[in-house]
């Protein structure tokens, strides 16, 4: 067996002294003084002899009082602690008293501890609402992986697991909510409950080393009544990155289903007033994905409810916290009449996958942030994949998971400065990086090749069994295999160890012999620059070969790759027809001669093709991305896309969308001419398709012909498809006169706003900007935010950029404005340049959250020389970028590749562009 590359002493832990079981935890916000307090009563098992306990706090909380009680203290009173010292770097807090608690004992710890309530998006923290002339404030938890300890004290590791009983005591005007149901709601004049525990005068509000008079509490501010105390059910044996807290004007919509275990559970979705009324579909998925999940799994859902709780300001996409789901209002509000069907797909996907950590993650933890993958990679399987395959087949998840999920794990993971699965996070600084795309979609994307293999039932049984193994408690990846071999009779580790414990996946280069074919692997990197001691990884490849003959397609499955080379018979090999990979379900990259590649690229494009869709998907991807690293020919790639210029599959256009689009993106500063006929072969391709397909919808339409036509306008108008621009400047001219939205569906906002941004001057931008203040679903917030990026107008560029700082973006938007402008060939080095200028403030504003790594690298990494590289590295090599150096490296090499391909390939694409009259 492989050995774990993360080992459980590669993090510093905090000392297991004592350990907790419950936390008894009252919270009072006072959302008028952006303030709150509160005071936990924690039982114990004494594991050593200790007079001092240590647990996790971090900043702007902190711990006021500390007392103890416990079955062998010599004093029948509660002991106060001595001393309370804090180590702010190391978030941690140790309490040290007179007495000396005997090992094997219990012992009760009270803490009071006081906070503020900033827009931090981490830990308790405020969010704001406006709603018919009225605006408020609110506040919620967001607490993985690490911010449990901002909020409260507590032992902020996942495999400290413990119960909970909440209690909010909160404005009577609000809304209090937790993981559990509330089991009571009094009048309170916001005073804590009485405790022995408390009965000291050593509680003060002030912090242990503050001088002067203690604040007045909010208790002092007016008559009972004002205020109101809700207690929450105690919550199953839990982590705390899972415990969930809110208060505020929340309103609600609800449903229900009874569980397979007889129980009925209430379903809520709540948001703000002004967003309400687009909370159905939220609350509709829940309802038809939860006894999927309970029948595949053979588990009930334990909980009697499962709150969604919709946030206005909010770093992640959506959390999964047991009972509270919290998300973005773009992750979770749905219009029907305006939304469109991207936003319908992903507020539907983003519940189902947050549904699917209920299971996986809160009923079973990953033992330590080196398994995240254990939670994230199956939700998003799960949750993408196999419960939308139950309730939208049309869809075909299956194979919108190759563009959505596969190639955005094979792109990162051909990076040098990627990083294995399971991968060692020693401090929390590491810990925030990993989530990315190698701890969801590769780890997604090895568990759907695992399936593929030995088939979904199986799998699933394995996953069960897995799950009602480790309830409750935690686990780690041998435990998933040995779930899964359980099942299958088949050793699982033995397969999949080298896919998550080592980084990079395989190339599988093909070569034909007299009596078939021989694939070799090596490890595939987008800068072609593999060293021996990079190459020594031996990975389990399941080819799946794929030969036609006599009309009909068949798949050899048992053919496995597990040496470094190895020959495969097929007849006749040189007048037939193979292809490896065969549904594209395995995680690696086939590079085939070049004869053979045009005679696939021939098949592909062939009415009634033995190929399908998601094969020529795979061929697409396979042949640019080889390509772009020096492994394949540019001009056999866009050969292989203009073969396919009848293709009639959406997703099959998607990925040439893509595939094109960053070809010219990498040559953005190369000749005028040069562009123009990357535009002009652009043109050809979907400007037929945008005049075939219309602007128009019908409620007939299929998902796919919705997307196709997204596709072709999309790309059709960013070509400057002379019809296509006509059509979206007359449907924006009756925004921009008329105030008229009634010519732009919602599938087509963001094309048509920054198009007309991109081509317009500052009416246009003005009229977009417009939007943005006053817009109806976050949907066309998003479209708008993009299209303001658009511009061509130096003058129109800074005033975007000026705009980030200011009140009017929210700090959890900064990535799309940066995004965005960088996307802009005209806006590209003007937002690089302002990252550049703003870089504490960025840094300080982001400080403990997940986007500041996506919100730098976004600034640069469309850049494409090695000029840009050097300049990269001369900028950041004095700063610390502890925080961000993950995603810093994977910037650079992304530009390295793209310098790289340029250089190779510039001639050979002038010269494709000639031989095909484009140029």
């Amino acid at each position: 067996m492989v050995a774990s590359t993360a080992n459980p002493q590669d993090h510093v832990k905090i000392s297991d002294d004592v350990t907790p079981t419950h936390y008894n935890v009252t919270i009072r916000t006072d959302l008028e003084k952006d303030v709150y307090d509160g005071r936990s009563e924690i039982d114990l098992n004494v594991n050593v002899a200790t007079s001092s306990i240590t647990f996790h706090l971090g900043e702007p909380t902190v711990v006021t009082y500390a007392a103890l009680s416990s079955e062998n203290l010599k004093t029948d009173s509660l002991q106060v602690a001595k001393e309370i010292k804090a180590d702010k770097e190391g978030e941690r807090v140790t309490v040290t008293f007179e007495e000396t608690l005997r090992a094997g004992t219990k012992a009760k710890l009270a803490l009071a501890f006081k906070s503020q309530l900033t827009g931090s998006l981490m830990g308790y923290y405020k969010s704001t609402w406006a709603h018919e002339g009225r605006k408020g404030t609110y506040a919620l938890t967001q607490f993985e992986p690490t911010a449990a300890r901002k909020a409260m004290p507590c032992w902020d590791e996942p495999a400290i697991k413990a119960t909970f009983d909440l209690s909010l005591l909160s404005r009577s005007n609000t809304v209090s909510l937790s993981n559990m149901d509330a089991i009571s709601a009094s009048p309170s004049n916001a005073a804590f409950e009485q405790s022995k525990l408390f009965a000291t005068a050593a509680v003060t509000e002030k912090g242990p080393n503050e001088k002067g008079p203690a604040e007045k509490g909010p208790s002092e501010k007016g008559p009972a009544g004002d205020w109101t105390l809700t207690k929450f059910a105690t919550t199953p044996k839990m982590s705390t990155y899972l415990v969930a807290w809110a208060n505020g004007e929340f309103k609600h919509t609800e449903s229900s289903y009874t569980s397979t275990s007889g129980q009925k559970v209430n379903l809520r979705v709540y948001t703000t007033p002004e967003y309400i009324t687009q909370a159905g579909l939220a609350l509709d998925v829940k309802v038809r994905i939860l006894p999927h999940y309970e029948r595949i799994f053979d588990i009930a859902y334990p909980l009697p409810k499962l709150d969604t709780l919709v946030a206005s300001d909010f770093d992640a996409g959506a959390m999964e916290n047991w009972g509270l789901i919290t998300g973005r209002t773009s992750a979770y509000l749905y219009d029907p009449k305006t939304s469109g069907i991207n936003s319908l797909k992903q507020i539907t996907e983003t519940q189902s996958h947050e549904v699917a950590h209920q299971w996986f993650g809160n009923i079973v933890t990953m033992k330590w942030w080196d398994n995240l993958w254990l939670n994230e990679a199956f939700a998003t399987l799960m949750g993408e994949v196999i419960i939308i395959q139950q309730i939208h087949p049309e869809w075909r998840p299956h194979a919108e998971f190759i563009n959505m999920h596969l190639d955005r794990a094979l792109n990162l993971d051909s990076l040098r400065s990627s990083h294995p699965i399971e991968v060692p996070c020693p401090d929390e600084k590491a810990i925030n990086q990993i989530f990315d795309a190698i701890s969801y979609s590769k780890g997604a994307s090895v568990l759907r090749m695992l399936s593929s293999m030995i088939g979904e039932e199986v799998f699933l049984k394995g996953v069960s069994k897995y799950l009602k193994s480790h309830l409750y408690s935690n686990s780690v990846t041998a435990d998933l295999w040995r779930g899964i071999s359980e099942a299958s009779g088949i050793n699982v580790n033995e397969i999949m160890a080298s896919w998550t414990l080592k980084v990079g996946y395989p190339l599988i280069q093909v070569s034909e012999t007299a009596s078939g074919i021989k694939a070799q692997q090596t490890r595939f990197l987008a800068t072609n620059d593999l060293k021996p001691e990079e190459d020594e990884t031996l990975w389990h490849v399941p080819l799946n070969i794929l030969t036609v003959g006599a009309g009909k397609a068949v798949v050899d499955s048992k053919a496995v790759l597990t040496a470094k080379e190895a020959t495969f018979d097929i007849p006749n090999v040189g007048n037939s027809l193979y292809k490896l990979n065969a549904g594209t379900t395995g995680v690696y990259r086939v590079l085939y001669p070049p004869e053979h590649l045009s005679k696939l690229g021939d098949e592909a494009a062939r009415k009634g093709s033995s190929l399908t869709p998601e094969d020529r998907m795979g061929l697409v991807s396979d042949a640019f991305v080889l390509a772009r690293s020096g492994h394949g020919s540019t001009s056999a790639a866009l050969d292989l896309i203009k073969k396919l210029r009848n293709e009639d599959d959406y997703l099959v256009w998607s990925r040439m969308a893509n595939a094109i689009s960053e070809v010219g993106t990498v040559w953005w500063e190369q000749p005028e001419d040069v562009q123009d006929g990357l535009f002009a072969f652009r043109r050809s391709l979907f400007g037929p398709l945008a005049e075939k397909l219309g602007f128009e919808f019908s409620e007939n339409d299929s998902p796919d012909l919705i997307q196709w036509r997204i596709t072709a306008i999309t790309n059709a108008a960013n070509a400057n498809d002379p019809k296509t621009i006509a059509k979206v400047k007359r449907r924006f001219n009756f925004l921009l006169e008329k105030n008229d939205a009634s010519q732009i569906a919602g599938d087509l906002q963001r094309t048509i706003y920054a198009n007309a941004v991109r081509l317009g001057g500052v009416k246009e931008w003005e009229k977009v900007l417009e939007i943005y203040r006053h817009f109806e679903t976050p949907s066309q917030k998003t479209a708008a935010m993009i299209a303001l990026c658009r511009s061509t107008d130096p003058a129109l560029v800074k005033r975007t950029l000026d705009l980030i700082l200011t009140e009017e973006v929210k700090t959890q938007d900064y990535m799309y404005f940066i995004a965005g402008s960088a996307l802009n060939p005209s806006a590209r080095r003007e937002v690089w340049q302002w990252v550049q200028t703003h870089l504490s403030t960025l840094v300080e504003k982001f400080k403990g959250n997940f986007s500041l790594g996506r919100v730098l690298q976004y600034s640069f990494d469309s850049l494409t020389t090695f000029e840009d590289v050097k300049a990269i590295e001369r900028f950041f090599k004095d700063k610390d970028t502890s925080t961000y150096v993950q995603a810093l490296s994977q910037g650079l090499d992304d530009v390295r590749s793209k310098a790289a391909w340029l250089e190779r390939d510039r001639a050979e694409v002038e010269q494709w562009l000639k031989k095909n009259s484009y140029l």
